[in-house]
């Protein structure tokens, strides 16, 4: 009890700097929205009254405590253009970040484990020094270059797939399967790239284990005796890495957003930025960080029941 109390507290106090943070850098964003609503013909009287019934020019520690606890109310605040709550305009394009960066993480274990594994095994020969070229090669390309290449080939050189727009899943699932495709494979590959040399090094780790040596000594193959004793191992590397890059590919996300067309938060918020919706950008990060701090929550578990090594009484 007192281990997950300590995980408890080491949680919210994340959270709490995160949101201060996230407020201050907010409102250190250039321009004004009381001049983007008034435009820019606007007198200075008028934006300066306006800012004031927007109440943006009140001290800055009220406006964060009062934002503060309505976000723990369940409550983003109000779009300032559009008068919408931010959940409303959330809720509609969580699903499709949702959806992108789930299968696009699954897609990159998917990849990488076999990979790795293959990797390690040759790791000597002509296959695993192009495997891992291949992996470094992976981490140096952009994820919209290699997006956009994609859709060079695959939709507008071959057409069999759609180059942007998305379809839900409840309306039409062959079309939502067939426009995720791209960017899935997407980010898929640009995160397999990193995922792929702690995989390797794990599988290489054990290659080098006096329980792998015995295996093989009583007539186990290679494959059979690294998939036996090799996979739990690099699983704790694996789970491990997937916490941290679950941050890296919600950005890789905004940027694939932007190339397919996807309505996803990336969009809500580049698009809050661009038209400083102060109130949207510090919803919708506020939400991506929570996100990445609840599946780091996951990890940590996943990462204990995987290592019994973990088990013990410590924080």
């Amino acid at each position: 009890m007192r281990r997950v109390a300590a995980k408890l507290a080491v949680f919210a106090l994340t959270l709490l700097g995160a949101s201060a943070l996230i407020f201050l850098v907010a409102n250190a964003l250039p321009g004004d929205v009381a001049q983007v609503l008034l435009g820019t013909d606007a007198t200075p009287s008028a934006v300066a009254e306006l800012r004031h019934e927007l109440g943006l020019d009140r001290p800055l520690a009220v406006r964060y405590l009062e934002w503060l606890a309505d976000v723990l109310h369940g409550d983003f605040g109000t779009s300032l253009l559009s008068g919408d709550r931010v959940t409303d305009l959330m809720a509609p394009r969580i699903a499709v970040t949702f959806w992108l960066v789930g299968l696009g993480m699954l897609g990159s274990i998917l990849v990488a484990l076999p990979a790795g594994m293959a990797a390690a095994l040759k790791r000597r020969r002509w296959p695993g020094f192009a495997i891992s070229a291949a992996g470094q090669l992976g981490m140096s390309v952009p994820a919209f270059w290699l997006g956009i290449l994609l859709v060079m080939v695959f939709a507008v050189g071959l057409g069999w797939l759609p180059a942007n727009g998305y379809v839900p899943l409840g309306a039409n699932p062959g079309q939502w399967l067939s426009h995720l495709v791209l960017p899935v494979a997407t980010l898929a590959l640009v995160q397999a790239a990193v995922l792929l040399r702690y995989v390797r090094s794990a599988f290489v780790e054990v290659l080098d284990e006096d329980y792998y040596r015995t295996a093989r000594s009583i007539g186990w193959t290679p494959f059979r005796a690294l998939l036996r004793h090799g996979v739990r191992n690099a699983a704790v590397s694996l789970v491990t890495v997937v916490g941290l890059q679950v941050s890296t590919a919600l950005v890789g996300a905004i940027v694939i957003e932007q190339v397919f067309t996807l309505p996803g938060l990336g969009s809500l918020l580049l698009t809050a930025v661009a038209q400083r919706d102060l109130v949207v950008v510090q919803g919708t990060v506020m939400f991506l960080v929570l996100a990445v701090l609840v599946v780091n929550a996951a990890v940590d578990v996943g990462y204990t029941l995987i290592d019994p090594r973990q088990r013990g009484g410590r924080v």
